[in-house]
């Protein structure tokens, strides 16, 4: 009798690995992100040649930019910084450099443009911006970087309050009350 052929073994089904979940960038990364956007939005604005709804709407853009991104630095950001910093001048300064910047955003959202003063607040608030964030990539993010502070958590912290706030953003009656009650842990 001939010899009976046993079926050609089967590879075992292969697993489906789980689809990998992109890291999500550290603090520094999302703040520097900002902080290119921003710059954009100042950049377009100085290529107007004249005011308008277009040069309306870049301004408030950048303000409301400026808002969660100071909201976020300021109830998450900044806390954890000090806690791994000896020394808090850094964090000091920018968080006096947050409240003249959040005076002039809020000049600019009760203004339009052709008021008076409106450029030159415009101008400055670049200025100022350009000048806090040279100071926090040069000074304080390298610092930072030293720390073992975990950065990657941090940013989900911030990835997750900055998203919270831009669905506030969508109903601005509700966006107070939720800046005034947000309690930050650290």
């Amino acid at each position: 009798m001939p010899a009976r052929k046993t079926p050609a073994a089967r590879p075992a089904p292969r697993k489906r690995a789980p689809p990998r979940r992109r890291a999500a960038p550290d603090a520094l990364a999302m703040l520097r992100d900002d902080h290119r956007k921003v710059a954009a939005l100042f950049a377009q604005v100085a290529r107007l040649r004249q005011d308008g709804a277009r040069k309306a709407s870049l301004v408030e853009r950048i303000c409301r930019e400026l808002s969660v991104h100071a909201k976020v630095e300021e109830e998450i950001f900044y806390p954890a910084a000090r806690t791994v910093l000896r020394h808090h001048a850094d964090v000091d300064e920018a968080d006096v450099e947050h409240a003249t910047l959040k005076a002039l955003v809020a000049e600019l959202e009760r203004a339009k443009p052709g008021d008076d003063h409106y450029d030159a607040k415009v101008k400055v608030l670049g200025e100022y911006v350009r000048h806090h964030v040279k100071e926090e990539q040069e000074t304080l993010f390298p610092k930072l970087r030293r720390t073992p502070l975990d950065l990657a958590v941090l940013g989900e912290r911030i990835g997750a309050r900055k998203r919270e706030l831009a669905a506030l953003l969508a109903h601005p009656e509700a966006l107070d009350d939720a800046m005034r009650r947000f309690v930050p842990i650290v």
